[in-house]
């Protein structure tokens, strides 16, 4: 298809929809490093993991050799409302930059979450409800996920006990609102609620709290309490594996318009995003098919693959949970309270780890009153306010957007636009009174926190 044919949408069919997820490590040479019992520091069992997560769950999360796994009908009918999610011509951005560069974004905020977390949401309630639970729980930084897991399992009936980042709380009532509305217990934390809660705040008095902190306290309500299930909307694989639907949409719209990427771009904090958006690139690029530059984009207050280290590190800050080989700034390591709540993670997934370790993917760090000024940019001329953390892909895709302009290549640019920033109108607004400040660790802060990771 000639480029000036090419529409402004492209929408697949319900029937181009994907039927199986695809699992990245079935073909990777260098898998993953297994998670490890904090305990005995020997690999966990299912039988072990599975008092955490859900019994279908656990055999996803340790799968490393099947390919596809099958969507249930249950879920795909779900997807339905609200997928196939539209890949967008970025017309209007390209004339503005007066850049050569064919700029494209898959949008994944057509739902009342507002963000990607749906497609893993909607999959581990189902599971959840399949095995007879009563309940799960879960963390959530700015928010997404909580309410992306509570329309979830008000869908199933399920009860959903949300543990919210503090800051991110107080920042983003109405985010807390919505999930309130659809049925979620919502608790800031660190709260005083459990044990490991009460623990933290003591360590840390005052703390704005972080993603690890609330995993903490998740993971410890529900394994203190019969007929619940801790669910996690990042990092883990089989987070990564629901939401390779994001990439499979997107290879099938491109190639249905004849357009193969040059360049693919995502923000990464946990990693479920850019997990789920490079898949099937990244399938091509292991299996030797095909060659594409992979970009992840972090915060420069929390750059865990700029800045971190490869080695075992707790997941969680109050350290009740497994031990992960992947990219960490130490689980000990407290971020900046910046507006992109759901990237201050310490580490990041084990399969985008161990990709970015083999030379797969690239990496940069952005700050905070770029990503806002870059979200303006954008918003003025494309019509959507993007939330904080897709705000990241789009400032890196504008300046390799401007990188053509200057050599005139005409690069395929997509980037994933993980969702919407109407929530996030307070940032916007700080960004705007210029008061939005841009918060950088030091060396030496970080040293500190990685001189706390087990030694393994």
């Amino acid at each position: 298809m000639s480029d000036n044919k090419i529409p402004y949408k492209i929408y697949l069919e319900e029937n181009e929809m994907p039927k199986a997820w695809y699992n990245m490590r079935s073909d990777m040479k260098n898998k993953p490093a297994p998670l490890l019992n904090p305990g005995t520091g020997k690999p966990l069992t299912a039988e072990e993991l599975s008092p955490i997560f859900c019994e279908e769950l656990v055999k996803q999360e340790l799968d490393e050799t099947t390919p596809f796994i099958e969507i249930p009908e249950e879920i795909r009918n779900f997807y339905k409302m609200y997928r196939p999610s539209p890949l967008v011509r970025a017309y209007c951005l390209e004339e503005k930059l007066k850049t050569p560069a064919k700029i494209y974004y898959k949008f994944e905020g057509n739902n009342t979450s507002g963000s990607h977390k749906l497609n893993s949401a909607i999959a581990q309630a189902y599971y959840a409800k399949k095995q007879g639970l009563k309940g799960v729980t879960t963390e959530t930084g700015a928010g997404q996920w909580g309410t992306a897991l509570s329309m979830a399992c008000s869908y199933f009936d399920l009860d959903c006990k949300v543990y919210m980042v503090k800051v991110s709380y107080e920042q983003k009532p109405f985010r807390r609102e919505v999930m309130r509305t659809y049925g979620a217990t919502v608790t800031p934390s660190p709260s005083m609620l459990t044990n490991v809660g009460r623990k933290i705040n003591e360590q840390f008095p005052g703390t704005d709290g972080s993603l690890g902190c609330a995993i903490s306290e998740a993971v410890e309500a529900a394994t203190t309490q019969e007929g619940y299930r801790y669910v996690l909307g990042s990092v883990l694989n089989q987070v990564l594996l629901h939401q390779s639907v994001i990439g499979l949409e997107t290879k099938a719209a491109l190639d249905k318009v004849g357009v193969k990427a040059d360049m693919i771009i995502g923000c990464a904090g946990g990693g479920s995003n850019l997990g789920g958006l490079i898949s099937p690139f990244v399938g091509e690029m292991l299996r030797g098919e095909n060659q594409y530059e992979i970009i992840a984009v972090e915060p420069a207050s929390c750059p865990s693959f700029t800045r971190g280290s490869f080695v075992y590190d707790f997941c969680d800050t109050g350290r009740v949970c497994p031990l992960a080989k992947m990219y960490t700034l130490g689980s000990n390591f407290m971020p900046a309270p910046n507006h992109a709540g759901g990237l201050r993670y310490h580490g990041m997934s084990t399969i985008l780890s161990q990709l970015y370790d083999d030379g797969y993917l690239k990496a940069t760090s952005v700050k905070q009153t770029d990503v806002f000024a870059a979200a303006e940019q954008f918003a003025r001329v494309e019509g959507i306010l993007p939330a904080p953390e897709s705000s990241h892909a789009i400032k890196v895709a504008i300046d390799e957007a401007l990188k053509c302009k200057e050599t005139g290549e005409a690069k395929n640019i997509v980037f994933g636009l993980t969702g919407t920033g109407y929530f996030d109108l307070v940032a916007y607004q700080k960004y705007n009174d210029g008061v939005m400040d841009d918060y950088i660790p030091t060396d030496d802060d970080i040293a500190k926190s990685l001189a706390k990771c087990p030694k393994i």
